[in-house]
């Protein structure tokens, strides 16, 4: 127990809470004393830091498409943090150490606007690669003017080609041209559609993974 001499103005002898009072040479004074701190390196600790650092390294890359894709989710957060919630808690697999990003699960973008019909990608052309989709801008609530969302994913390199206002739905096709550097490596392939005002999104949907040429 603490006792405080000569009234509330005086000095303090002993420990009140985590305070400790002493004195040195005739001079009263406080310290704070250290409080016990949890060992920050637990087993759950470090892989919850696995977890975040593999859904770091996979949306910073695709920053600018998420602010499209996650602008109705950034209420008092973020765009860019309701996706590293989103695929934290729904999209990481693997056993510890060896977290990874389950890319089917992994959404770029989210929302209730009408997605692709059959799309798909042809990667055979050297520095690009095409996109293609059937019109279904009369079914649902998809509009013609419903501009494509398309994103190249480059893991090896941490780095995203991507096109968030590209053709129209009624057009069917869209290229992205992607840097001669990428010629062998391993892309991740992913599609979604935004309205001509951005004001919805479609899910986006990956459309698995091929060799860049």
């Amino acid at each position: 127990m603490g006792v405080i001499s000569q009234g509330i103005l005086g000095g303090v002898s002993g420990k009140v809470g985590n305070v400790v009072g002493a004195s040195w040479k005739g001079i009263d004074y406080l310290r704070i004393k250290p409080s016990n701190v949890a060992n920050p390196r637990t087993e759950g600790q470090v892989n919850q830091r696995n977890k975040f650092t593999v859904t770091l390294e996979y949306l910073q890359p695709n920053l600018g498409f998420i602010q499209k894709g996650y602008k109705a989710y950034a209420v008092q957060k973020t765009e860019f943090n309701a996706a590293m919630s989103y695929v934290l808690n729904n999209a990481i697999t693997g056993a510890a150490p060896n977290f990874t990003v389950d890319y089917s699960l992994a959404l770029l973008s989210r929302g209730s606007l009408s997605g692709a019909l059959n799309p798909s990608t042809d990667l055979t052309t050297a520095g690009q690669v095409t996109f293609t989709w059937d019109d279904n801008s009369a079914e649902g609530n998809a509009n013609a003017t419903d501009k494509a969302m398309v994103l190249v994913y480059n893991p090896s390199k941490k780095e995203s080609m991507y096109i968030v206002d590209g053709a129209d739905r009624t057009t069917g096709s869209q290229v992205v041209t992607i840097p001669n550097t990428y010629a062998g490596d391993t892309v991740e392939l992913f599609m979604a559609f935004i309205t001509a005002d951005s004001g919805q999104v479609s899910n986006s949907v990956y459309l698995g993974s091929g060799t860049a040429s």
